[in-house]
C-alpha cells in the first residue's frame, strides 16, 4: 500500500508522514510503501491528518518575508496621526513612508522661523489635512523600507489619491526609488504643473531647478536636487553609463548610472547613450566624486527636455574621453535615496 504525501514544505511533510507510519499496525508497515511526492491520486487510505499537518509549514515556507514587496492590502485602515509631509501612522500600527515624494524636513536645530521650516511644516499641514482620521488603501505593492515602514501610494476612501494631492499643492517634490516608482509620470507632471504656476515650496529659491553648473552644485553637494542641463557626451565605462555636462569630467557635473541600473533602463527600453547632444532634467542626491555626481538608479529618475538650453560658451569643446570606475566619494547612499531622513 503507498502513503503519498505532498511535497510543499517536505521536511514538515516527511515528518508528518513518519508518524502516520509508526502508527500502523505491523502488518500494515510491511506492506506500506511512504512517500512524498505530488499527490494527484490519493488512495482511500491516504492519511487527512498528515495533509493538514504539512499544510501550515508550506504556506509558512512560501510566505514572502519582511522586506519583500507584498501586495497591499485593500482594506481601508484609519489614519492615526501625521508624523511629518511625507509619513503618517496607521490606526493598526504600521507607518507608512508615502512613495514617490519627498517632503521638506524640518532641521532640528534650526530657526523655528526659517524658510526651510516653514516648508516643513506646511508640508506636514497639508497631509494632515487630507489625511488625519481618513480611511486610506495602499495602492499598489507595498514593500518595507529600512525603517520598517510601509512605502506604498495611498489613497483616501473617496478616491483622492494622497502623493498627486501633495504635489499639485507645491508641497513636495516627486522623488522615486528603485523599488517605489509607480505612476511617476503622473507625478512628475504633477509637479511640473505646480512648479509652473508657482505654487508652495516652488516660490523658494532652495528649490529651484538648478542648471548644471559645477560650483553651484558643489554648494549644494549631500541635498536631494533637481538639475537641468545639456548633455555634452555618453559614454561607458567599467560597466556603467556616465552623462558629461562639461568638458572636464574631473570637476564638472556627471550622472553616473551603475550595471544594476542599466538593466532597469534597458528594461524601460532607455538607452543612456542616446542623451547625448540632448537636454535633460536629472533629479537626485548630489555627492563629490571628482566633481559634482549624481546617481541614477532608475530611469524614473532622468527626464528628456523637449528643447535644448541655449549652448554655453566653449560648447564646441572635444568630446571627453570615457571616464574610469570612480572610487567611493562622500554623500548619502544613492540606492536609499532618503538620506535627509
Amino acid at each position: 500500500m503507498d502513503v503519498v504525501m505532498p511535497t510543499s514544505g517536505a521536511a514538515a511533510c516527511q515528518e508528518a508522514a513518519g508518524r502516520a507510519y509508526r502508527n500502523r499496525t505491523q502488518s500494515e508497515r510491511s506492506n506500506a510503501r511512504v512517500t512524498c511526492r505530488p499527490a494527484l491520486l490519493h488512495s482511500a487510505l491516504s492519511l487527512g491528518a498528515a495533509l493538514l499537518a504539512c499544510a501550515p509549514a508550506a504556506a509558512e515556507a512560501s510566505g514572502p518575508s519582511r522586506a519583500q514587496a507584498a501586495p497591499a492590502e485593500a482594506a481601508p485602515v484609519r489614519v492615526a496621526a501625521v508624523i511629518d509631509g511625507d509619513t503618517l501612522e496607521l490606526a493598526d500600527g504600521r507607518r507608512v513612508r508615502l512613495a514617490g515624494i519627498l517632503a521638506p524636513k524640518a532641521v532640528a536645530a534650526g530657526d523655528p522661523g526659517s524658510g526651510e521650516r516653514r516648508l516643513a511644516d506646511s508640508a506636514t499641514a497639508a497631509l494632515r489635512a487630507l489625511a488625519q482620521g481618513r480611511a486610506v488603501s495602499p495602492a499598489g505593492l507595498a514593500p518595507t523600507d529600512r525603517h520598517g515602514r510601509l512605502l506604498t501610494q495611498l489613497v483616501r476612501d473617496d478616491g483622492l489619491w494622497i502623493q498627486q494631492a501633495l504635489v499639485s499643492g507645491g508641497h513636495v517634490r516627486v522623488q522615486t526609488r528603485p523599488d517605489a516608482r509607480e505612476r511617476a509620470a503622473e507625478l512628475l507632471a504633477a509637479e511640473a504643473e505646480a512648479r509652473g504656476a508657482g505654487r508652495g515650496l516652488w516660490r523658494s529659491a532652495g528649490y529651484a531647478v538648478r542648471p548644471a553648473d559645477p560650483d553651484l552644485l558643489h554648494r549644494h553637494r549631500d541635498s536631494f536636487q533637481i538639475v537641468e542641463g545639456r548633455v555634452l557626451a555618453a559614454a561607458l565605462a567599467g560597466g556603467a553609463a556616465y552623462l558629461n555636462f562639461g568638458a572636464d569630467r574631473r570637476t564638472d557635473v556627471t550622472v553616473r548610472i551603475a550595471p544594476a541600473a542599466l538593466r532597469l533602463f534597458a528594461r524601460a527600453g532607455v538607452d543612456p547613450l542616446a542623451f547625448q547632444g540632448r537636454a535633460v532634467r536629472v533629479r537626485g542626491w548630489v555627492g563629490l566624486r571628482n566633481g559634482p555626481m549624481i546617481e541614477a538608479s532608475h530611469p524614473e529618475q532622468i527626464e528628456l527636455l523637449g528643447q535644448a538650453p541655449p549652448a554655453p560658451d566653449g560648447c564646441c569643446a572635444p568630446v571627453p574621453e570615457p571616464m574610469p570606475e570612480p572610487g567611493p566619494g562622500p554623500g548619502p547612499d544613492p540606492a536609499d535615496e532618503e538620506a535627509s531622513e
